[in-house]
This record gives C-alpha cells, sequence and structure tokens, in this order.
C-alpha cells in the first residue's frame, strides 16, 4: 500500500466484485508474473503511478468464487500521474480513518490496521 504524507492509496472498483467500493490498488496475478511484478502493473494500471514493491503489509483471505487470497505489500511511488484506469473509477490518497467512513472491500480495515495505519 502506498502511503503518502499519512495519507493511503485508494480506488473506487469500477468492476464487480464489488464494483463501487473502495480498496488498495490491485488484481489477479497473470502467469509467470511474480506477485512484485503484478502488484507493480496492477498499480500502474489503475492509478498511473509507478512503485517500488517492498515488505508485505498484510493479507485476507476470503472464499470467494475468483480468488481465495488477497495479499498487500508496502510501496513507494518512484513516479507517474495520479490518475483513474483500468478498473478503478476513482483514485485518492486518504487518511486511513477517512477511507473507513466510505464502503469498502471486505477485510480492509483489517489490513490497515495491520500495517499500522489506524489509531
Amino acid at each position: 500500500m502506498a502511503v503518502r504524507d499519512g495519507k493511503v492509496l485508494v480506488i473506487r472498483r469500477g468492476k464487480e466484485p464489488f464494483k463501487g467500493h473502495w480498496s488498495l490498488p490491485g488484481g489477479r496475478v497473470e502467469a509467470g508474473e511474480t506477485l512484485r511484478e503484478a502488484v507493480r502493473r496492477e498499480v500502474r494500471e489503475e492509478t498511473g503511478l509507478d512503485v517500488f514493491v517492498g515488505r508485505v503489509a498484510g493479507y485476507r483471505e476470503a472464499f470467494e468464487p475468483d480468488h481465495h487470497v488477497v495479499i498487500a505489500f508496502h510501496v513507494e511511488v518512484t513516479g507517474g500521474q495520479l490518475c483513474a484506469g483500468d478498473d478503478a473509477t476513482e483514485c485518492e490518497f486518504v487518511e486511513p480513518d477517512e477511507v473507513l467512513r466510505r464502503e469498502t472491500t471486505p477485510g480492509l480495515e483489517n489490513v490497515l490496521s495491520g500495517a499500522g495505519l489506524l489509531t
């Protein structure tokens, strides 16, 4: 997860599952792609930002039809211009407590808490 001045980068999902909900940028790992390569690609596609992918920030296990585990990584923004793209309709840096006042994807509060972003 990208954090700038204490604010976390979130996107509003433009497609199902959870269309309209706020979440961290991300998506599926493509064949032959490492987890970190997938994070870089997905963040770029959804937010226009280039990132360096660091350590794991948290995860969520979910038994949903199209995925089982969601892993969040700490990332550092290294370039690009913030603009929503791909399956994100909006993207912005938001205070972590503000994120929770929005309709979010399941488990986002636990990931933010586990990463030490919630007071």
